[in-house]
């Protein structure tokens, strides 16, 4: 039985680790977007459904193939649910994860430990091609909290810096296979493989 090839939308080298492992054993194939030429799409939306359909959209139209897109980020509640979809370049022009983090601590300085909860939201779209009127819609969230400095050299984005009460541990210093069973993106995976199993 051939693979089937699925592009995904994301030149995020940490996104694209997480998909390969939650995605082995399932006959696909997924392609980073970059391998095949594509880069980023712009951004616009005002939600992380709108962005992940934009992304979805682009992918698709760049290479022929269907595409999983995938937008997610960080809400703090003590910051209004900043940095929200803007998670990846929360620090501006030139952000890294290294920057984000330092900002959302500064950020968080004077807030105490039982106001600095916060959710990690992932919204997955799957498009068969660009002109899909119906496309795959899935959405998970993880609920932890914000600490005081980074703990864990795993992962990526903010995950040195979520602290997930049941494990007594931040996402960053997670094992990987368990990270990838509970994440906000774990979970909106387990709703997104049935679905995908029933159109492939």
């Amino acid at each position: 039985m051939s693979q089937t090839t699925i592009v995904l939308a994301s030149n995020n080298a940490g996104k694209l680790k997480e998909f390969q492992a939650l995605l082995a054993n399932k006959n696909i194939d997924i392609k980073p977007q970059r391998e095949l030429g594509v880069e980023d799409a712009d951004e616009t939306g005002l939600s992380f459904v709108e962005n992940a359909i934009l992304k979805a959209r682009h992918a698709c139209q760049a290479t022929g193939f269907a595409a999983i897109a995938d937008d997610s980020g960080l809400e703090v509640d003590a910051l209004d649910g900043a940095p929200g979809i803007y998670s990846a370049r929360f620090s501006g022009p030139g952000a890294t994860d290294a920057k984000n983090n330092q900002l959302l601590l500064e950020k968080l300085a004077a807030v105490v430990k039982e106001k600095r909860s916060a959710r990690f939201q992932c919204v997955l779209v799957y498009m068969r091609h660009a002109m899909d009127p119906t496309p795959i819609i899935c959405q998970s969230h993880w609920e932890g909290r914000i600490v005081e400095q980074a703990q864990g050299q795993q992962g990526f984005g903010y995950d040195p810096l979520f602290w997930l009460e049941q494990q007594q541990c931040t996402s960053a210093e997670l094992d990987r296979a368990i990270k990838n069973s509970i994440s906000h993106r774990g979970q909106a995976m387990a709703k997104l493989l049935p679905a995908l199993e029933a159109v492939l």
